[in-house]
């Protein structure tokens, strides 16, 4: 059974897009490249770096978190990106923290 990822990923008009992969590196690829796999909002937001990974055990709740995260507005995206353990205290009514693992990313 594949990982799944919630991930948050900076553009670079400085918004940031969310969704899922099972596999990141490639999935920052096909944003970056706009050849049809990239996200229609991708596609007009040059996709810049992932801010912040979260690793689950399945699609159902890799799409959980990612559902939650779009709900949450830019102030509250961006702390999370600056301290992920805020995950339970923004969304801990709504998911199970202890289904995600954050996984640091390259500064």
């Amino acid at each position: 059974m594949a990982d799944f990822f919630t991930y948050m990923l900076r553009c670079a008009d400085n918004s940031i897009y969310t969704g899922i992969t099972t596999n990141p590196e490639r999935r920052l690829l096909e944003h970056s490249q706009k050849n049809g796999k990239a996200a229609k909002y991708t596609a007009s937001h040059t996709p810049k770096r992932f801010e912040c990974l979260f690793k689950s055990q399945s699609r159902a709740v890799a799409s959980k978190l990612e559902f939650h995260i779009k709900t949450l507005t830019k102030a509250k995206k961006e702390s999370l990106i600056l301290n992920p353990y805020l995950l339970s205290e923004f969304l801990g009514e709504k998911i199970n923290p202890d289904d995600y693992t954050y996984i640091k990313t390259e500064d």
